[in-house]
């Protein structure tokens, strides 16, 4: 992948940008940072001329007579430069302490901010391997490199400060010198921009490899994957696996560093060489008495450190432009936009709505298939029904529930409340009456009392809803045994922390569902990991939840969805037939087949 002009333009461009989130970040340890840099400018120059005073001073003593007087001008020198030098270091010192939290500081305001656009950005981006690309990318650049470039820039000031000082000093012994100076340090700042373009893209294409990295790395270090990975002896296979891909970026990484080696090698050797024959030009002079050997000192130092200034700003230059290349995933990040961002219509939400939810002639795929999952779905919801689903894995049931929370929209068709297109609402209000329990609900690392209380965020943690929900789903039983009761945490990875079975999980992620006061309710799944009696339990509450509410049930079990008020048969993501339990049962046809099926068993 190589870097286009318009790449590097771009990357050039963010530079401001980048400048701007640091100061938002840390305005006053920027400002405190700057204002070290100016005073550290300017006292390597002093420090020079008290050595060129000192090496004068002693060298007027050697020949004095009086000795006393000689060595008090001496050790004044060499007390004034030693003040400076230590000015010097308690200056470095603190630059440290305002870096170090400076940095901090940074990372933490650009981890928000992709905190922020990840909970922003569609779910579509989820499906689309690019977008990890460019996740992963942003997760390990962008959290470092904002703060690397002010300390570059700071660096750039502070040097280039220092450089203006020396040059001139330089410049007044001859003009030639100064430019053989610039000269010398050339080659360096095109070789470094080379090695940086040649990262830039070696980073690009292997992104890939190293989110594999990853992956294998939490398979092989992750609580969730170890029951399997010793059941069927996969850590070898997944070590291996890691290795193999560690040592081909260690291959890589190593020809690019030799690479890079090389060619700074070749840019030293010319700078060596334009130092000593700086310096034998200044011995020349000396020993012909144009100079004194104080100013010989001087002026070779001078020229020293005036060429490490200009290579320290080349090598700077080179590092902005490194850095604000890599910036482009930031921003690339930042500006993906949500697709379910919906109109300017903002349309209030019915509440309660009277005529209900409805499919319209609805069609989808995800973003990176061809295929349709769903198929001319028409499906009404009405005030109070209950709505079931049923049909084989990969038949579409989730993504249809995923159109009605609005975490997609679909590619053909709508979906209305009340007349209203979803898209005409506010997609926060809108989802605010929805409650839903998906197959992979989370099992969140909190106390019993909060994993059910984020069902509704809008009420205290404290409220009574919250125990009103555990009694309905059957938690506050498993509850009433842990521990610290509500305030106990549900995850072994913590100190006094509980972890509970599948089943007991259900019926927390249940209590959270019927936690919000919600006019649609959708339970995909809710009590596959419940016994017989504890399922019956479960939705003899359901029942009595719903007060007048929908409710979308997705289930493999005919004894739960008997209960529904209809039920649609999902078949390749098309309804194939819709009715009562009893009317899908005598018309004899699909529903009726697999409730056989599975009744079968029971006789």
């Amino acid at each position: 992948m190589k870097i286009s002009y318009f790449d590097k333009i771009r990357g050039v461009m963010h530079l401001h940008r980048a400048v701007a989130l640091v100061w938002e970040s840390a305005k006053a340890w920027t400002m405190a940072g700057l204002g070290l840099m100016l005073i550290q400018s300017f006292l390597p120059l002093l420090t020079l001329y008290l050595i060129k005073l000192i090496v004068d001073a002693v060298t007027a003593g050697i020949t004095s007579p009086d000795k006393s007087a000689a060595l008090r001008d001496v050790m004044l020198w060499i007390g004034l430069a030693g003040l400076a030098t230590v000015l010097t270091s308690g200056c470095r010192a603190l630059e440290n302490i305002v870096k170090e939290h400076q940095g901090h500081l940074v990372t933490d305001h650009v981890t928000d901010i992709i905190h922020r656009q990840s909970a922003a950005v569609d779910l579509a981006y989820y499906d689309n391997a690019n977008y990890y690309d460019t996740l992963h990318r942003t997760q390990y650049e962008a959290a470092y490199r904002p703060n690397r470039i002010v300390n570059a820039l700071s660096g750039l000031g502070q040097n280039g400060f220092s450089l203006l000082a020396m040059a001139g000093l330089i410049f007044y012994l001859h003009w030639a010198i100064a430019l053989i100076l610039f000269a010398a340090v050339l080659p360096g700042i095109v070789f470094k921009m080379r090695h940086a373009d040649r990262h830039y893209e070696w980073k690009a294409r292997r992104t890939e490899t190293e989110r594999k990295i990853d992956e294998y790395h939490h398979l092989l270090i992750g609580g969730h994957p170890a029951k399997e990975l010793r059941l069927f002896n996969l850590s070898e296979l997944f070590r291996d696996r890691y290795r193999k891909f560690r040592e081909m970026l260690r291959g890589e990484r190593l020809h690019l560093e030799k690479m890079r080696s090389i060619q700074d090698l070749i840019a030293q050797t010319g700078a060596v060489a334009a130092l000593f024959g700086m310096l034998a030009y200044i011995a020349w002079r000396t020993i012909h008495g144009a100079m004194t050997l104080g100013d010989m000192v001087m002026y070779y130092q001078a020229f020293q450190r005036a060429q490490g200034y200009l290579q320290g700003i080349m090598s700077g230059l080179a590092g902005l432009y490194e850095d604000s290349i890599f910036l482009n995933y930031f921003y690339a990040f930042l500006e993906l936009k949500p697709q379910t961002a919906g109109t300017q219509i903002c349309a209030p939400v019915p509440r309660p709505m009277q005529s209900g939810i409805k499919l319209e002639n609805v069609f989808f795929k995800y973003p990176t298939v061809e295929e349709r999952v769903l198929r001319n779905i028409n499906l009404t919801i009405s005030p109070g029904e209950v709505v079931a689903l049923v049909g084989d894995n990969g038949s579409g049931k989730t993504t249809l529930a995923k159109l009605l929370c609005r975490l997609y929209d679909p590619s053909e068709g709508r979906v209305t409340m009340d007349g209203t297109d979803f898209r005409d609402f506010d997609i926060q209000a809108l989802r605010r009456e929805i409650t839903v329990i998906f197959q992979d609900y989370l099992h969140y690392p909190l106390t019993a009392r909060e994993n059910i209380w984020i069902g509704d965020i809008t009420t205290p943690p404290d409220d009574k809803r919250v125990h009103m929900a555990a009694g309905q789903s059957g938690a506050d039983k498993v509850i009433g045994h842990l521990p610290y009761g509500y305030e106990t945490i549900l995850s072994n990875r913590f100190e006094k922390g509980v972890e509970l079975s599948i089943g007991e999980w259900q019926k927390v992620a249940l209590a959270r569902a019927f936690m919000r006061d919600a006019q649609l309710l959708i339970l995909d799944e809710p009590t596959s990991s419940l016994s017989a009696q504890a399922e019956h339990d479960v939705f003899e509450s359901f029942k009595k939840l719903l007060k007048g509410r929908s409710a979308l049930l997705i289930s493999h079990r005919f004894s739960s969805v008997r209960m529904a008020d209809r039920i649609c048969v999902l078949e390749q993501g098309e309804i194939i037939e819709s009715g009562s339990h009893e009317e899908l049962i005598r018309r004899g046809g699909p529903y009726a087949r697999m409730y056989e099926i599975q009744a079968q068993h029971y006789r």
